[in-house]
């Protein structure tokens, strides 16, 4: 991987902040400086998440309100330009994937293993935490991965939520010969479909409203599309291993689990409403686990892996690519059906 040495951080830089809903504004702030056992990071590339998209447009999340102005941005990649005390100066100029989080260590989720569940985590942009669309962040040294040089710089930034894809697959109990049918086929659900291709399911059925998405997703490991419109999901034969929900719609929640067979597993990773009737006598009469995700545990060795062993392409994915400028332009790129993944190039 490469190491070279960056260019010395400046002692101000740009950044993109949102003022308001649908309102951002470029500002000039101060570099941070790495406390002990963290690393400066001089951003190269951010991914638009679906989370970006509602702070932008909804100031919230549920419990999460933007009150304060805030950078957004959690999926990034860059090169380590400084470091903080304890961290060995050899990693200055190394390329590196970042894992977006700060718990704490010490709690009992932490303690257990479960740090994505720390109730004092600092996760970047979630307020009032700010995030990356800007020229520099820091983060535990720790979860600064280091990328191969096959990796491109767009490529190690999806290696977040490709980690959302790891973790779900995990919780969906994928195996080689597995069935899975995934609902949705924006960025969420086509990077599902290609990890469940690489944890060996045989049987990859992506439902989708828009014909051209489905399209798509045949090319990115789906084995069948289902247009929910015309064709009953519900109706699955065979009824499937897991489901797992990238939509967030309820019709489709609802209709997946029915999809589900016996002692199978439904994920809940689309963000929708807050609260929605479930089949329960199907869940309970056919032994049916119904779970989240909230982030992710240790995943981003198995991304890497799956990234720049070809098992799963991310360079693909990418769409359309924006300056700090445009990052409006970039967190309305999802009006439009052909887009997929937008980046920010923060230079």
């Amino acid at each position: 991987m490469t190491t070279a040495q960056p260019t010395p951080p400046a002692s101000s830089m740009r950044a993109s902040v949102m003022t308001g809903v649908r309102t951002l504004t470029i500002e000039e702030r101060p570099v941070p400086t790495p406390a002990p056992y963290e690393v400066l990071i001089e951003v190269a590339a951010v991914g638009v998440c679906g989370s970006d998209v509602h702070y932008y447009r909804e100031g919230r999340i549920g419990d999460f309100v933007v009150n304060d102005p805030m950078v957004l941005g959690h999926e990034l990649s860059g090169r380590i330009s400084a470091v903080g005390e304890g961290v060995d100066e050899s990693r200055i100029g190394q390329r590196v994937a970042v894992e977006p989080q700060h718990p704490c260590r010490r709690c009992e989720q932490c303690m257990a293993g479960r740090y994505n569940l720390c109730p004092h985590m600092k996760f970047y942009a979630t307020p009032p935490i700010d995030g990356a669309f800007c020229r520099y962040v820091t983060i535990d040294a720790d979860f600064a991965h280091p990328v191969p040089d096959s990796l491109s710089d767009e490529a190690a930034a999806l290696l977040e939520p490709l980690s959302v894809a790891v973790t779900t697959m995990r919780k969906a109990g994928i195996v080689p010969g597995s069935s899975i049918l995934i609902a949705g086929a924006g960025p969420i659900g086509i990077i599902t479909a290609q990890a469940a291709r690489a944890f060996g399911a045989s049987r990859i059925v992506v439902s989708d409203l828009v014909e051209s998405r489905r399209e798509r997703a045949l090319t990115f490991g789906a084995t069948e599309v289902i247009d929910p419109m015309t064709q009953d999901v519900a109706a699955l034969d065979p009824p499937v291993d897991a489901f797992v929900d990238a939509s967030g719609a309820v019709p489709a929640i609802q209709s997946g689990i029915r999809a589900v067979g016996p002692a199978g597993r439904v994920v809940l990773v689309g963000m929708g409403a807050d609260n929605y009737a479930l089949p329960v006598s199907h869940i309970q009469n056919l032994e049916i686990t119904v779970t989240g995700v909230f982030r992710y545990t240790d995943t981003w060795p198995a991304a890497i892996h799956l990234a720049s062993s070809g098992l799963v392409d991310l360079d693909r994915l990418v769409t359309g690519r924006y300056d700090l400028e445009h990052v409006a332009d970039a967190l309305e790129s999802d009006t439009d059906p052909a887009s997929l993944k937008s980046i920010v190039v923060p230079a």
